[in-house]
């Protein structure tokens, strides 16, 4: 029998600690990583002018290149201090702001560079032990930068790294000042890398709220055509179906209206019933599974255009005030078109409620020889009650409507404050279905 060892928390915690460190600090160490500017859509950088904006967004590069400047100065001071200007300055200046510099591409092989400079520039340069004035500004400087542009684990990684070297040179140099130095460099640095930490953990979780917001507002928005399109399938189901069962029913009964049918004629109307009769089951089979499980089909047929008035009249009851205008000769359309335009009416009034209170609505039918034509406008909100939010679910389903019978739309605000929404949907005659029948 095979025993299984269980590891101990303690353990599990040392494991994922070693296989942070070496993910941090030793992998893909000379992976060139260039600093790119800032984004020009921060909440500072957004309110300045256009000129000063392309500048600022290259703030980060241009404070690193100050403190390379301070170190330079500072380093070249201390190699001349004590011996002529040459290799001393070079590795107590230039080599110190090069490491610095390097932060902006390979920041992980930058931090391991100071760190290995720190005992070099010491022995070089005058000053403190093991952290020299130019090594101090400098390696804290590069800290700062690798913790910027790496995760919070790297942070704390690298403070103990430095701390473990600076107590350690500290301990081998016996020099007087390499506790003081050593506690400068733990302390400052530790209150920079708490800084930059928070900074840097405030903005993911920022970005992550709007990552999440845009999701849901996605989602949202999916799920509402969803839900739109569901509806208009259920309707468009009892259209169809109503329209299927009549035609099974009217082939069914149509040989007993004619005195002795001839046999062809009998066959006709059995087929035309057993095709009517398949199209409407395959018909509640593919569109049947939009229903949801408490869903009944409505017995009352759908509304249309000549149920307008009622829909009209029970909107004035509520306090809004319309007024209805017809145009052209008013004709029987495909109730496709009417169940839409009665829809598109309707959620048109009630956005006029919700989003304009104490206004007045005007509602154009327009019966036009391609088709029907729609215009529903209200003025501006009026009275003490405050119009409510919304979040545009009403104008998705009035374009998914739209859509379906390849129609156009369109929805705009008004001058005067208020809100248009015109509609044109297509209407196929007689001429159009010869045509076609002709072409093919």
């Amino acid at each position: 029998m095979t025993e299984t060892k269980t590891r101990s928390p303690e353990h599990l915690l040392a494991a994922g600690a070693i296989a942070g460190l070496r993910q941090d600090l030793f992998q893909n160490v000379l992976d060139y990583r260039p600093l790119g500017p800032l984004g020009a859509d921060g909440p500072v950088i957004r309110r300045l002018p256009e000129p000063l904006r392309k500048g600022v967004v290259w703030f980060p590069h241009a404070v690193v290149g100050l403190v390379v400047l301070i170190a330079l100065a500072q380093g070249v001071f201390d190699a001349n201090t004590y011996s002529p200007f040459g290799i001393a300055t070079v590795i107590t200046a230039f080599l110190p702001a090069g490491t610095l510099l390097m932060t902006l591409v390979r920041p992980v092989l930058a931090f391991w560079v100071s760190i290995v400079l720190t005992p070099l520039v010491a022995v070089v340069g005058s000053g403190g032990w093991p952290w020299a004035p130019t090594m101090f500004v400098c390696h804290l400087g590069v800290l700062i930068v690798v913790a910027a542009r790496t995760r919070p684990r790297t942070a704390v990684w690298t403070w103990l790294i430095t701390l473990a070297t600076g107590s350690f040179l500290g301990n081998i140099g016996g020099h007087p000042s390499s506790s003081s130095t050593t506690f400068a460099m733990a302390f400052v640095s530790g209150l920079a890398l708490l800084i930059v930490t928070l900074a840097q953990a405030r903005r993911d979780a920022k970005r992550e709220v709007t990552v999440q917001r845009t999701v849901t507002a996605v989602e949202r928005d999916r799920r509402t055509l969803l839900e739109e399109r569901t509806t208009i399938a259920r309707e468009l189901h009892d259209v169809v179906a109503h329209h299927m069962s009549v035609v099974a029913i009217q082939a069914e009964a149509a040989p007993y209206r004619v005195e002795n049918p001839p046999p062809e004629l009998e066959q006709a109307f059995v087929t035309i019933r057993e095709n009517a009769v398949a199209a409407l089951t395959e018909l509640r089979r593919v569109l049947g599974v939009v229903r949801s499980e408490d869903y009944e089909a409505p017995d009352a047929p759908q509304p249309t255009l000549a149920q307008l008035d009622r829909l009209l009249d029970n909107v004035r009851e509520t306090g809004l005030e319309t007024e209805k205008t017809v145009t052209g000769a008013v004709r029987e359309l495909p109730q496709g078109v009417e169940l839409s335009a009665y829809r598109i009416v309707q959620e048109a009034l009630s956005n006029s409620l919700r989003h304009a209170p104490g206004a007045s609505a005007r509602v154009e039918v327009g019966y036009v020889l391609g088709g029907l034509g729609l215009r529903i406008v209200n003025g501006p909100a009026r009275g003490l009650v405050k119009p409510s939010p919304g979040a545009g679910h009403g104008l998705t389903g009035m374009r998914e409507r739209v859509a379906m019978l390849n129609g156009e739309m369109t929805a705009a605000a008004t001058d005067d404050g208020g809100y248009e929404v015109t509609v044109f949907l297509p209407v196929r005659t007689e001429r159009d279905h010869t045509a076609e029948e002709e072409a093919a």
